[in-house]
């Protein structure tokens, strides 16, 4: 199919970040390091810092265990573990592969959430042995973030996990995805006046992410029934014994579909009035001519990573109002980095032991309060990172719902965190923009 030149343009255009990757990451062999965060004025701290002063600070704990939270960093610390098994849209990578990955992620945890985040990258693919890794990180960290673990193994390593850890474990693909593409979704019924509990949603590829995301717009007031999944075998319903293995993939085909629709993504797709496709990276996954067949005004997150299932500008030629990726480089990104950070600062900051799917909801919620209802419009249903002070306002708004379910071990009211988050992730971005100024973060020739 030939391309017209506007179209040529926005393909050059979302080929740059990647040509340019190569280069930067090189330049600075790395994202993340580890820097002090006590003063050092002479040697002589050493008798402080470490022994022999150091011993009275762990006598104190091995007395009282809550204390290693007062005296070092584990309540503001946390371990992004990865197996490398599904990392983005590459696939079984590897961990080494993946390394880059986890590094970006622990630079956004700091610059977004003030949090100090640690890649975790496993020579492992055991499911049994993840789990008990995990188990025994659990004294050195305050949380843990599980990333790029292939289903459906993913599921019975996060299900096992908060079950038997006494810190809080999240599994980004599955509720930080979900999490943001709720307050997208929220706003998004906004521009085009419907209401959840009516609307019909095609849901495009069964892995982590979608199957979550089934489970929060279920909680949230979307009709089950109204839900039609797609795998890469078809649309999910009541005769597909063949998800019988994976619970959570089963127990969708029991309570969705329920006019038994067959076939695959066109028929899922007729009549919908949103499709959310987390699948296979396009284009092409999303024809033109199925979003033609949804309901009036419908609504088009296309997700998948690096390249979405159908590019944005032939969704909306096509009829869609609202069209949302996965990427910057495109209004309206559903980006992970919208949640976690806020997230765990709140976690944090209340010692919370889990993190449950209602505390999740209510973080969606709140980022998607933080676009007034007067400024939603199509192009724009969520605020981006470059609007900093929405991760205080989700780190609030978990750690009071925290403390409401009573998994929280800090009692501390909305105010207090939100103050208390907004002093920590000013600080952490005062550093490094500090740093960048004196030159100790040197500036890299090529920028994008």
């Amino acid at each position: 199919m030939k391309r017209n030149n506007n179209e040529e343009k926005l393909l050059t255009a979302a080929q740059k970040p990647s040509k340019i990757a190569k280069k930067l990451h090189s330049f600075y062999k790395g994202k993340i390091e580890v820097v002090p965060k006590c003063q050092v004025k002479s040697l002589n701290d050493f008798s402080i810092w470490y022994s022999p002063g150091v011993a009275a600070v762990c006598m104190d704990i091995y007395k009282n265990q809550e204390l290693v939270y007062e005296y070092t960093n584990k309540g503001n610390s946390v371990a992004i573990v990865s197996d490398g098994s599904r990392v983005l849209g590459l696939g079984d990578i590897g961990a080494k592969a993946s390394m880059p990955v986890m590094e970006g992620k622990a630079l956004l945890y700091k610059y977004l959430g003030g949090i100090d985040a640690y890649p975790i990258c496993l020579g492992t693919k055991d499911e049994k042995e993840i789990i008990q890794t995990v188990k025994i990180l659990q004294p050195s960290f305050g949380g843990i973030n599980l990333e790029d673990i292939s289903q459906p193994k993913c599921f019975s390593v996060l299900n096992t996990l908060r079950k038997e850890c006494s810190i809080p474990v999240w599994h980004d693909d599955q509720q930080g995805t979900a999490l943001v593409t709720l307050a997208g979704f929220i706003n998004a019924l906004k521009v085009v006046n419907k209401k959840a509990c009516d609307i019909k949603i095609a849901m495009i590829g069964a892995g982590a992410a979608n199957v979550c995301i089934a489970r929060l717009l279920i909680l949230y007031g979307v009709n089950p029934k109204n839900i039609v999944m797609v795998d890469v075998k078809g649309i999910l319903h009541k005769g597909r014994f063949d998800l019988k293995a994976c619970y959570e993939q089963w127990g969708l085909a029991l309570d969705t579909n329920a006019y038994d629709i067959r076939g695959g993504i066109k028929e899922a797709m007729t009549n919908a009035d949103a499709v959310i496709a987390l699948s296979s990276p396009g284009p092409g996954v999303i024809k033109k001519e199925y979003v033609s067949l949804m309901a009036k005004n419908p609504i088009v997150f296309a997700c998948a990573n690096p390249v979405p299932e159908i590019w944005p500008w032939q969704a909306k030629e096509a009829g869609a109002v609202v069209v949302v990726t996965g990427r910057s480089d495109f209004p309206n990104q559903v980006n992970n980095s919208l949640g976690f950070p806020g997230v765990f600062r709140g976690v944090l900051d209340v010692m919370a032991v889990t993190i449950t799917d209602t505390m999740c909801i209510m973080a969606a919620k709140e980022l998607a309060s933080c676009v007034p209802d007067n400024k939603i419009k199509p192009g724009k249903i969520l605020p981006t990172m470059d609007e900093w002070e929405i991760f205080p306002k989700v780190a609030a708004a978990i750690g009071v719902e925290a403390v409401k379910e009573k998994v929280a071990s800090k009692k501390l009211s909305y105010d207090k965190l939100y103050e208390t988050a907004k002093k920590i992730i000013g600080r952490s971005r005062h550093i490094t923009e500090t740093m960048m100024k004196k030159g100790y973060i040197q500036s890299a020739k090529y920028r994008i």
